[in-house]
């Protein structure tokens, strides 16, 4: 017959005993009785309150929810001949986005004959830079934009909040 150990609702053993006998134990303290360590031999098992257990479990969950940010990767799609106006209303949301904490990806979308000439691109990524620099943590320069396929990207971190 299959035998159990049982520890109490302090963490004190009482022993190896049969499962009914464990149940009628749980019962008898108006608890639970939760298998917690099924590989182990012979398999332990725990009285406790198991309603309170998954409360508790539930709340901590929660809290250490609470504390952490989730940071989200933001997007904005450039283009090498971009008018001066455009490309001042994308560097501003450019800029909301790392105020908000958020990561941005700098995309330049070359179109035909536009990759010929990746320094449009470049150029474009390093005015964004320039107009951004106050904002972005570590070193940022338009020769880490990545060419791939037909788009250049490159990422910015927001700075830490002081």
């Amino acid at each position: 017959m299959r035998q159990v150990r049982v520890v109490d609702e302090h963490g004190e053993q009482l022993g190896i005993m049969p499962p009914r006998d464990a149940i009628r134990e749980a019962d008898g303290r108006g608890l639970d009785l939760v298998e917690v360590a099924p590989k182990a031999t012979p398999p332990v098992c725990r009285i406790m309150d198991y309603g309170k257990f998954r409360y508790e479990q539930k709340r901590r969950a929660r809290e250490s929810r609470k504390h952490q940010t989730a940071t989200s990767v933001k997007e904005i799609k450039y283009r090498p001949k971009i008018d001066k106006h455009d490309f001042d209303t994308k560097t501003n949301h450019v800029r909301s986005f790392l105020q908000a904490g958020n990561k941005v990806r700098i995309t330049i979308m070359f179109r035909g004959r536009e990759m010929a000439h990746p320094e449009f691109g470049r150029r474009i990524i390093g005015q964004v830079i320039e107009a951004t620099e106050d904002l972005c943590s570590g070193e940022n320069s338009a020769s880490l934009a990545k060419l791939e396929g037909r788009n250049m990207s490159l990422m910015l971190a927001p700075a830490k909040h002081r």
